[in-house]
């Protein structure tokens, strides 16, 4: 299959790289790919529980996750075990690509949260972002990624926003 096939057939590995290393990689069920936008969906690849105060990921969670060939984001509708929607997690990155069965999305360390109700909108990791020297070692990236984040707080915000993204 070609990297922008728009046919979906079966799973692909999604490789999160963080700092040159990679953070995650695991495997999803391909659900689409329209040569702009792939979407997988996955059970939650970490290690036991974690929580985050706000909300936690834990065994029998289900992640819909969306990704872009030409936005410096993610987006993940997060689902607990019985369908209930918990939120959206959202993960600002360069714009992903895919090979084959393989999709490498590089995280720029900025997240942001929304809860199901839209009730709870947060930016996260700012601080992280902050240390990580993008500013210094990438200007152009750095401004991307803010820019990618104000414009998911924006959509985040307004009632069906995010939702407008993954339809």
């Amino acid at each position: 299959m070609s990297a922008n096939s728009a046919e979906p057939a079966g799973q692909v590995a999604v490789v999160l790289v963080k700092a040159g290393r990679t953070k995650i990689r695991y495997a999803a069920d391909l659900l689409a790919d329209d040569g702009t936008r792939v979407a997988v969906r996955a059970a939650w690849a970490g290690e036991g529980v974690r929580d985050f105060g706000f909300v936690r990921f834990e065994p029998g969670d289900v992640f819909t996750e969306y990704y872009w060939r030409d936005r410096w984001y993610s987006v993940k509708e997060v689902r607990a075990a019985d369908g209930t929607l918990k939120g959206w997690y959202c993960d600002i990155t360069r714009p992903a690509t895919r090979t084959g069965a393989e999709l490498v999305v590089e995280d720029l360390d900025l997240d942001l949260w929304r809860s199901a109700d839209g009730s709870d909108v947060r930016r996260l990791d700012e601080d992280e972002f902050a240390e990580s020297g993008l500013a210094e070692r990438d200007p152009g990236a750095a401004r991307a990624a803010l820019r990618a984040l104000d414009e998911l707080e924006a959509l985040a915000r307004a009632v069906g926003g995010l939702e407008s993204l993954l339809s």
